[in-house]
């Protein structure tokens, strides 16, 4: 069975279909991860209490190139762990181990959205809200399926009547064009509207400008800071003006929906989701950080494709 690495690497132009990334945003992406996993070795080392010498014990089994392939393989193409050990050779539990070791780091090294990312500098926060503000932000949310949960009142704050299924809910806000993610809330309760999901997250985290307008769908009519379609109301037709006005908006609101689109392109973030729960948001961001080094979005890794 051929080793996912050596095939992207004798077949560099097979590894978006792969892997999510084409083969050198992959190795900008080695070389960036490598860095963060010596220094957190550095860390767990200056901790240790050693009972053997430096250098001795087992040596790993997986290269770090092989670790970062092997969670990309899988949030790419989500094989069972069994599969994904076989293709690795190692065991399904060191499959399971590295993949939420290598997880753990594309979150810390790729940031999710353009807030995230400025967030580590106030001035350059301040920079873009007012940036977005010149915008109008487009917004919708995405529903994927996951387990239901063993307790019934469990299972109510989960089930969602739009999908007839147990699902977790994600919210994207994009640049208009779908240039970039602006912001993603994560994780949230299949039940929860659209439009309360939208203020409540936005309410709570003052992360745009009082002035700032988005678009979305008629999921979030009654917001007046959102730009919705116009609504027939019952035994009544819109007029030709308005079916006009619609068929713009939608134009421009599709951006999201092709952004979303990309997202599942990683069937991790489109298939059930069977990980455990508490990994959700994790991986979830992992992914849109993933997409932002497609588009390339980063400020940190900027390759060209």
């Amino acid at each position: 069975m051929t080793n996912p690495l050596a095939r992207i690497e004798s077949h560099p132009h097979e590894a978006k279909r792969l892997i999510g990334i084409n083969y050198d945003q992959f190795l900008a992406l080695v070389s960036l991860a490598e860095k963060r996993h010596r220094e957190k070795q550095a860390e767990i080392e200056k901790n240790k209490v050693r009972i053997i010498a430096k250098g001795g014990g087992r040596k790993p089994e997986m290269s770090p190139k092989e670790g970062i392939c092997l969670c990309l393989v899988y949030i790419r193409q989500k094989p069972i762990f069994e599969i994904l050990g076989l293709l690795f050779d190692i065991s399904k539990t060191k499959a399971n181990d590295a993949f939420n070791y290598w997880v753990d780091i594309l979150r810390e090294i790729l940031p999710a959205s353009q807030i995230e990312e400025a967030s580590v500098d106030s001035q350059k926060y301040q920079e873009l809200q007012q940036m977005l503000s010149e915008y109008e932000l487009i917004v919708d949310s995405a529903e994927q399926a996951t387990a239901r949960p063993v307790d019934y009142q469990e299972q109510k704050r989960y089930y969602s009547g739009k999908k007839k299924m147990h699902t977790l809910k994600n919210q994207f806000i994009v640049l208009p064009g779908g240039e970039d993610i602006v912001d993603i809330c994560v994780g949230m309760l299949g039940k929860t509207s659209d439009i309360n999901l939208f203020r409540v997250f936005r309410d709570t985290r003052n992360k745009f400008a009082d002035s700032q307008r988005f678009i979305g769908d008629k999921a979030y009519i009654g917001d007046d800071a959102i730009t919705t379609p116009h609504k027939k109301r019952k035994n009544t037709e819109i007029s030709e003006f308005q079916k006009q006005e619609n068929k713009q908006l939608s134009s421009r609101r599709i951006a999201v929906e092709h952004m979303i689109c990309r997202v599942k392109i990683f069937r991790v973030a489109s298939e059930k989701f069977r990980l455990a729960r508490h990994r959700y948001s994790q991986v979830i961001l992992a992914v849109c950080g993933l997409i932002r080094l497609r588009l390339n979005r980063l400020v940190s890794l900027t390759i060209n494709t």
